[in-house]
């Protein structure tokens, strides 16, 4: 097995797709990607994150295919099947656990859980089946390293969720858990960023400019994506590796948000019950239109969108006449079957987008950091809107730099951090994270609600012991030592529970904001020495686990727990 075997699955929230490299060159310099929709005549580098299943939740489609299929059903029909699409954003800002549902397009619920995963092994069975007719050789899952990538602001428990997924899909099996990679989506696109050209930017007015590599040098990436826009600051070190400088930002206003107002403003012409009739009975058409859409938002122009037969028909059914419907509608006119659309009205769907990423990069920017550039990545900072308010608010502050293809930038960086995941030598903690542990009661600090006695002394529990805090750097696998002493002499297990919280040092694991999340008990079977006893606790900072190990140094008994960040259903 070789290490430059490596599948990156970018599954993103409106597209997905995957590159691969099967050397070492490839993986460095110019992966394999997989095109897309030549059975619906596209060819596309990703495919819609779309999946249909029949009224007994059994796997139909995937992708282009699963729009297609979806899209000739009649009313009826669809409404027994369960069509989700763009269905990664149900996993952003949600307690998770096994049993969470998401609604079809229907609005029948199907466990979340079953949805990812068939999703992820279609992705599967697909890049080894591209991979094995491309090389002629005979390929399964486990000859690969893979990559799967997840946006930044995502909270452990979602990264946990996508890892059970991957692993429910068959792309890596009990006790090689290690042969599958999760990357932030910033991270990914950052790793390949560093190694473009300055013919591999976007020119954008200024110059031939490409990612300085020098130590030191610090930079914003801005993850444009479909749902989430994710924000990282990395600065280079010494050897090249990456420290990430502030915690990942974002929020929900992805080109998906412009979507939304695109959508409002059909709305706003045909009236609401019009148009959520024809959205629910055609929504075949209604995606063709969305597609025009979604080129013309890439543009800093006026945009014009034919309009579908069967909407301008069920226009003329209500007894109004295209014209009239479209006045007193600001920057909208009718013209010989198309929808025009003002370059003023084009940008204003944008408005609440870009306010919000501007929001968090004047965040970033007040802060003590000397930032050099901001890589705009992802497939909405194709839209020349965007770019072109970015550089206009930054007014110079740094440079602003766009790949080429921003849609691939993140698949293809993947497969290089597949390579070598740590060169993002750290990061900073989401949260902070403690024990629960006991001490000698202090009146003057301890509440006496937590009072109790053991081997006669008075003792204080459920005291907040800090593993580490939130915001503080940790290494890329980094593990740390900590060690504590019976609370009675004749103690023969010591037992330990985990906890998280955003605040910086809560005192009490029962305070508002602390969660527990995991626990485990370690055997002290000899009781020889009482209280002068150790049990050393090893805290292992995995990137999307945490491992604790507990043992007891005189017996060597040993227990070790994976904390858990999903709800225990």
């Amino acid at each position: 097995m070789s290490e430059s075997f490596i599948i990156a699955i970018d599954f993103g929230t409106a597209y997905s797709g995957y590159a691969f490299s099967l050397t070492a060159r490839e993986a460095e310099i110019d992966p394999y990607v997989k095109y897309w929709g030549e059975e619906v005549g596209q060819r596309t580098v990703k495919t819609p994150t779309c999946i249909l299943f029949d009224e007994h939740e059994g796997f139909m489609s995937f992708g282009y295919e699963a729009q297609r299929d979806y899209h000739k059903m009649r009313g009826e029909e669809a409404q027994h099947k369960f069509f989700f699409q763009s269905f990664k954003m149900s996993l952003y800002g949600r307690k998770l656990d096994d049993d969470v549902t998401i609604p079809a397009a229907n609005g029948k619920p199907m466990k979340a859980l079953k949805v990812f995963t068939e999703a992820l092994r279609y992705m599967k069975d697909d890049a080894l089946k591209t991979i094995n007719n491309m090389s002629g050789r005979v390929f399964n899952q486990s000859d690969f390293c893979w990559v799967l990538t997840v946006p930044a602001i995502w909270g452990p428990s979602a990264k946990q969720f996508m890892r059970r997924a991957a692993t429910q899909a068959g792309i890596v099996t009990a006790g090689k858990e290690d042969r599958l990679v999760i990357a932030l989506e910033t991270e990914a696109a950052s790793v390949w960023c560093r190694k473009l050209p300055a013919d591999g930017f976007i020119a954008e007015n200024q110059g031939e400019v490409s990612l300085d590599q020098s130590p030191g040098t610090q930079y914003i990436v801005v993850d444009c994506g479909g749902g989430t826009i994710d924000v990282t600051v990395h600065e280079v070190l010494d050897g090249g590796a990456l420290k990430e400088l502030h915690k990942a930002s974002g929020n929900n206003m992805g080109g998906q948000s412009v979507d939304r107002k695109f959508k409002e403003f059909l709305k706003e012409i045909f009236g609401d019950a019009l148009w959520e009739k024809y959205e629910r009975e055609h929504p075949g058409e209604l995606q063709k239109m969305m597609y025009q859409f979604t080129l013309s938002k890439r543009h800093d122009d006026e945009a014009v969108i034919i309009c579908p037969f069967n909407l301008t028909e069920r226009a003329r059914d209500s007894g109004k006449d295209m014209e009239t419907l479209f006045k007193g509608v600001r920057g909208a006119s009718w013209y010989e079957g198309s929808i025009q659309i003002s370059k003023e009205r084009m940008r204003s769907f944008f408005d609440d987008s870009l306010r919000g990423i501007t929001n968090l990069l004047k965040e970033i920017l007040k802060k003590d950091f000397h930032i050099d550039y901001i890589l705009l990545v992802g497939g909405y900072s194709e839209s020349e809107t965007l770019r072109q308010h970015v550089i206009n608010q930054i007014k110079g502050q740094c440079k602003v730099l766009c790949p080429l293809r921003p849609q691939e930038a993140i698949m293809m960086g993947a497969v290089l951090f597949g390579r070598n995941p740590a060169v993002v030598a750290s990061r900073k903690s989401a949260f902070t994270y403690g024990v629960k542990t006991i001490q000698t009661f202090d009146p003057s600090k301890h509440r006496e609600d937590k009072k109790f006695i053991a081997d006669g002394i008075e003792k204080c529990g459920d005291l907040f012991y800090r593993l580490v805090e939130i915001d503080e750097d940790v290494g890329w696998a980094e593990t740390r030592d900590f060690s504590f002493v019976p609370t009675a002499s004749t103690q023969t297990a010591m037992s330990f529970s985990f906890f998280r919280t955003e605040r910086k040092n809560p005192q009490y694991v029962d305070e508002w904001g602390v969660e527990e999340i995991g626990s485990m008990k370690v055997s002290m079977p000899d009781t020889t020495r009482g209280r002068d006893r150790r049990v050393k606790l090893q805290i292992k900072f995995g990137f999307t686990e945490m491992k604790a190990t507990a043992t007891d140094e005189d017996s060597g008994c040993t227990e070790s727990v994976e904390l858990d960040f999903m709800r225990t259903s």
